[in-house]
């Protein structure tokens, strides 16, 4: 694990990047978070052009998440047992084949409803073997001390990366098309690949192979002993599912009904949640807090969910833009503390399959939230739903800390 301690020694929320490791891991990162960015516009507008069908892009999505529901628990087992950044560059290679595939059908006038759903199916598989490796290598380029810095750098990364991806996207796809991005994306992948190749994490120590699911069934025996880790789990899957779901999937008619406001407006509140997230990660970055890290984390989360009732229930658009940016920031900090946090708690021989777990955990019930918005949402009020969705989650994060175990864990 090379290091440049000369270099990076003002701003504590920098000194991840007197890693050169991490340097190269985080430049690989954000260029891939950057293509990725520009994909997710990209994969939007052809999937309507291509089928003139408004549900045929959460169709799309969904086989995506369900493809990387299959796989992330195997990542996670794999990149406990070999090199995770082998793991994640194999993982690019194999995204940039077939999201290149995609450019090329795409560009020859090939591309049906179905192809488009068999590259997402292959590209969320792939996805799942990346994250868990991604998750479990930073702790093995950076010293503990600068493990604050190096989430809030990659926090940092990707929400910038999705501020600069759709804008390219909106640039490349209206001067040559969606084939094009599609080719960015895949280029971006490969980039991602060459900038890791030289990445020289430390060894850490493996436990004894028992099998991939055994492996798997390990991990989940682990979460399952730390109270924090597995009710932090719980509580994210359901406040997604009631929360984060319907907010994704009725956003675009909220934003018109309640604002009388475009798609313009819509990009841009999800903006100012991104910009606060920034501020809110370098924010936990300086601070690097020490203390009381349950409380911040869950107290942080319930907050953001109180002003995101009080935003569903505002007649002014600049009002709501306002609480955005303030949820935002306790979400950035919030995040920022969790995964530190695990960073520092979990043993490095686990940490992968703790980090697919976590990730799992987080995603499991979003499509049930998903197909539980459209069926109430045919008879109910978009913003009566935000609004009690949102209630419901700032009771649940919330509630852990009823908990005198996971409260003062850390």
């Amino acid at each position: 694990m090379a290091t440049d301690g000369g270099r990076f020694s003002g701003a504590r929320a920098l000194h991840a990047f007197r890693s050169s490791d991490f340097r190269l891991l985080w430049s690989a990162r954000t260029v891939s978070l950057i293509g990725d960015g520009a994909f997710l516009i990209a994969l939007g507008w052809r999937t309507t052009t291509l089928t003139g069908s408004a549900t045929s892009l959460a169709i799309v999505l969904m086989a995506h998440s369900l493809a990387l529901l299959t796989t992330l628990l195997i990542g996670g087992a794999l990149a406990d047992r070999y090199s995770r950044r082998g793991m994640m560059i194999a993982s690019d290679v194999a995204r940039f084949v077939i999201i290149g595939a995609l450019a090329v059908v795409d560009g020859s006038g090939q591309l049906t409803f179905p192809l488009l759903l068999a590259f997402a199916v292959g590209f969320g598989l792939a996805d799942g073997f990346f994250y868990p490796a991604a998750g479990g290598i930073v702790p093995l380029v950076v010293d503990s001390q600068e493990l604050a810095s190096a989430n809030t750098l990659i926090g940092i990364s990707r929400q910038g990366a999705f501020v600069i991806g759709p804008a390219l996207a909106g640039t490349i796809y209206g001067l040559a098309g969606s084939s094009v991005v599609f080719g960015f994306d895949a280029i971006t992948f490969l980039a991602s690949a060459a900038l890791l190749i030289p990445v020289r994490p430390r060894a850490f120590e493996r436990e004894p192979s028992e099998g991939t699911f055994r492996s798997i069934a390990a991990g989940a025996r682990y979460v399952a002993g730390v109270p924090w880790l597995w009710v932090g789990i719980a509580v994210t899957s359901v406040v997604l599912m009631v929360a984060m779901a319907p907010f994704q999937a009725l956003a675009p008619t909220f934003v018109s009904e309640q604002f009388g406001k475009g798609v313009g407006a819509y990009g841009l509140l999800f903006a100012f949640e991104a910009a606060g997230m920034t501020i809110g990660m370098i924010a936990f970055g300086q601070v690097n807090p020490q203390r009381r890290r349950i409380w911040q984390i869950f107290g942080f989360l319930a907050l953001n969910d109180l002003f995101a009732v009080a935003m569903t229930l505002q007649n002014s658009y600049e009002a709501a833009a306002a609480l955005m940016v303030v949820r935002g920031f306790l979400i950035g900090y919030a995040i920022g503390v969790w995964s530190t946090l695990m960073m520092e708690w979990v043993p490095d021989g686990k940490l992968a399959r703790v980090t697919s777990l976590d990730f799992f955990g987080a995603i499991g019930l979003v499509p049930i939230g998903y197909a539980l918005t459209a069926l109430v949402s045919q008879t109910v009020e978009p913003s009566t739903i935000l609004t009690a969705g949102f209630a419901l989650a700032a009771l649940c994060w919330a509630s852990p800390l009823l908990i005198r175990r996971v409260r003062t864990a850390a």
